[in-house]
């Protein structure tokens, strides 16, 4: 496998220092068996904005694999951004090295609808996750994919992508979780008895309810069961935005449940992190997609 260090490293300087085509289909909907498009599997099906909900926020990019077979996983990509901004290019360039490293995998890139006082994050973003799931099985024989998934989040993102994981995956066989510098405990105490204000302003719109039971909810560590797919987590001790705690909690509670898991703790990183930890983080993401996905 090889890896373009010096680009992965430019790209994610730019996008962990960030809180938090050719065919475009233009009808989504079912079909019935002997109405399906099967595309050409002999070569790469690259589609963009294509539109999985009726909001404008609701578009992906897909991208398929040459010579892909029903046996053929998509990984799905969700950046960050504080749940309250950000945009599916921002994923642009990890795409860029999955599709160089793994010639094997669909990618995904997702939009989703995102977060104001108004429209909490939660449970909004979590069903845009859902609709992309269904909008994936809906089209895995047109694409001749599965409905075996893996998801990598940054920030907002790898809360999201954890929190789907442990709690809705119902609808597809996910088989890994990676989590880059992603929250997963709004109950933990560096939280709770912060006095930020701007924790308290994003709190707004996470939850309508900030009851210890809706915090709870929409924690990933609170939702972890033994059924939780294998999962790689990546975070910063000097992170300003999310505590370290968050991390070692969560790995933590995975070693106890016994799921396979991968922890990494960067001692000089912050909400992100430059330099050979970067290499690091790419190396150690492509062991555990080619052991799990």
């Amino acid at each position: 496998m090889k890896a373009p260090k010096l680009l992965f490293i430019n790209f994610l300087c730019v996008l962990l220092s960030v809180a938090c085509s050719n065919n475009s289909p233009s009808d989504t909907s079912e079909t019935t068996s002997s109405e399906i498009e099967i595309l050409d599997t002999s070569t790469p099906y690259e589609a963009l904005d294509v539109s999985y909900g009726p909001a404008e926020r609701q578009k992906l990019d897909l991208y398929l694999p040459a010579n892909r077979t029903a046996a053929t996983k998509t990984i799905i990509l969700l950046h960050g951004g504080s749940w309250i901004s950000g945009k599916k290019e921002d994923m642009n360039f990890i795409k860029l090295l999955l599709t160089e490293n793994f010639k094997d995998l669909a990618i995904v890139t997702m939009n989703y609808r995102l977060a104001d006082t108004v429209n909490p994050a939660y449970p909004m973003q979590i069903e845009d996750i859902s609709s992309v799931i269904n909008f994936i099985t809906t089209n895995k024989i047109k694409y001749t994919i599965s409905n075996t998934i893996g998801f990598i989040g940054f920030s907002a993102g790898g809360h999201l992508s954890l929190l789907w994981s442990y709690t809705a995956r119902t609808s597809a066989n996910v088989n890994m979780v990676c989590s880059i510098v992603g929250p997963v405990n709004f109950t933990d105490p560096a939280y709770t008895n912060s006095t930020s204000q701007e924790f308290s302003a994003l709190l707004n719109i996470l939850t309508a309810d900030k009851s210890t039971a809706a915090l709870r909810t929409i924690s990933p560590l609170h939702q972890l069961s033994t059924t939780a797919p294998p999962t790689i987590l990546f975070y910063g001790a000097k992170d300003p935005l999310v505590p370290s705690s968050q991390g070692i909690d969560l790995k933590n509670a995975l070693e106890k449940l016994e799921i396979p898991h991968e922890f990494t703790l960067y001692e000089n990183g912050s909400h992100g992190w430059i330099g050979p930890d970067l290499e690091d983080t790419w190396l150690k993401l492509s062991q555990f997609i080619n052991v799990y996905l």
